[in-house]
């Protein structure tokens, strides 16, 4: 009771608790820049979910469950196994799950027969041995080397042998339950690949393309960011040195994308497997196109990027060369460093738009450049002359500590010479078109 006499005031108290409503909304926008940093993970979850109902309609039709019965089931088991996000991936895992199938079904129906005739008394001790074999065989010959891009292949044997082995033993006519499971098998696969390539297809070329050139422009990225945060005046003659590890550099973006590149190697290796068993397309129409060369662009890319890597552990470590010292090589640095910068992304560029142009003028620049760079150390630092022995006042160790930085930036200059290389192996191998610089 609450106001005037007689009158009733009924409080309603909101039932979500403001913390509650905090951490979802939190949630949700977590999500929605998830889905907004890739659309493509937004389109494979809705072609999965368009797969899996479609071959869900064989079982909630009347008409194809009773010709095919409850084994239709291997046809959703095959969709949500087989699909994958790329097209090259569903191909190569769609090829291991069908010889992985046939492969098991014949050696099926061949082991039931063999023990039909050993009679009722070694049938099951026939079938019993058989899949002991089967188990052990197949276990093994997956962990070669050159056979683990199709370890998937052999885990299918493994289940779908053992599963129509089984249950024709139980059931009995093990050749129709392998012909009506392969059936199946053959449904799912078809859907699978129908929907991944017909619809908004996801290439792994296309994204080892993409890759790559990401790579490039990361890696020039944080050389000039790291170069520059170098050569910049931080007030004081000693910084303060911040124990840190070295893959947290807040105030550093780039060097954190570039991370990716230090650790690109399996990704690269893994869409270019898959990029192999994609048919061409787009601006790929190349019968057998040299995926693997993208790999070798990307190692060699990868050995200057742990150049740069080492310019970092430079920068942040507790022994500094003073601002005023590093200040008079402040020129040299920076020249070199702005054309390394321009030669990474005129590569990167050029695989971007598929065109070959010279790099030869451009790369002798660079060379000059360090080379002026390295004459004014030795000059200015190394120089015993007593009368240009302006450095005197500094410590050696802090000298060093500079020498380290160039010389680690003239031996990234020098690594350029092989991805520049390389690169021009993968445009002739490639057939990127000739354009003049």
């Amino acid at each position: 009771m609450n106001g005037k006499e007689g009158s009733l005031v009924i409080e309603i108290s909101s039932t979500t608790h403001p913390k509650i409503s905090n951490k979802l909304t939190v949630f949700m926008y977590t999500i929605l820049e998830f889905a907004k940093e890739d659309i493509n993970r937004v389109t494979f979850s809705l072609k999965v979910g368009l797969a899996l109902l479609l071959v869900s309609l064989l079982i909630l039709i009347q008409a194809p469950y009773q010709a095919f019965g409850t084994t239709i089931i291997w046809s959703i088991l095959t969709v949500a196994i087989m699909f994958e996000y790329t097209v090259g991936a569903t191909f190569h895992k769609g090829f291991n799950r069908a010889l992985g199938s046939l492969f098991a079904g014949v050696l099926a129906v061949a082991v039931t027969e063999l023990a039909l005739m050993g009679g009722p008394v070694a049938e099951p001790y026939i079938i019993g041995i058989s899949i002991f074999m089967i188990g052990t065989i197949t276990s093994f010959i997956k962990l070669w080397p050159t056979l683990v891009p199709y370890e998937y292949g052999f885990r299918v044997i493994q289940f779908t042998y053992c599963l129509i082995i089984v249950s024709g033993y139980r059931m009995g006519n093990p050749t129709k339950t392998s012909i009506d499971r392969f059936y199946s098998i053959v449904i799912g696969a078809f859907v699978t690949l129908a929907v991944n390539t017909l619809i908004f297809p996801i290439w792994a070329g296309e994204q080892l393309h993409k890759e790559l050139v990401k790579n490039f422009n990361s890696v020039a990225d944080s050389l000039e960011e790291c170069v520059k945060k170098y050569l910049a005046d931080d007030g004081s003659d000693q910084p303060v040195f911040i124990k840190t590890l070295m893959d947290e550099f807040p105030d550093e973006p780039e060097y954190i994308k570039f991370q990716s590149t230090l650790n690109s190697s399996a990704k690269l290796e893994s869409l270019a497997l898959s990029a192999k068993w994609e048919p061409p397309h787009g601006r790929f129409r190349q019968v057998f196109y040299p995926w693997s060369e993208y790999v070798k662009v990307g190692t060699v890319l990868r050995y200057c990027a742990y150049e740069v890597m080492g310019l970092h552990g430079v920068l942040h470590s507790q022994i500094q060369a003073p601002y005023n010292l590093r200040c008079i090589f402040k020129t040299e640095i920076l020249e070199a460093t702005s054309k390394a910068a321009e030669l990474i992304r005129g590569l990167g560029k050029d695989i971007c738009d598929m065109k070959q142009t010279r790099k030869c003028s451009l790369l002798k620049n660079i060379h000059r450049s360090t080379e002026r760079l390295q004459r004014a150390i030795d000059s200015r630092l190394f120089n015993k002359d007593p009368a240009e022995d302006d450095m005197k006042y500094q410590s050696e160790r802090q000298s060093m500590s500079l020498v380290t930085f160039t010389s680690l930036l003239i031996e990234f200059v020098a690594r350029l010479d092989h991805l520049v290389e390389a690169v021009n192996e993968l445009s002739i191998m490639a057939k990127f078109e000739r354009e003049s610089l």
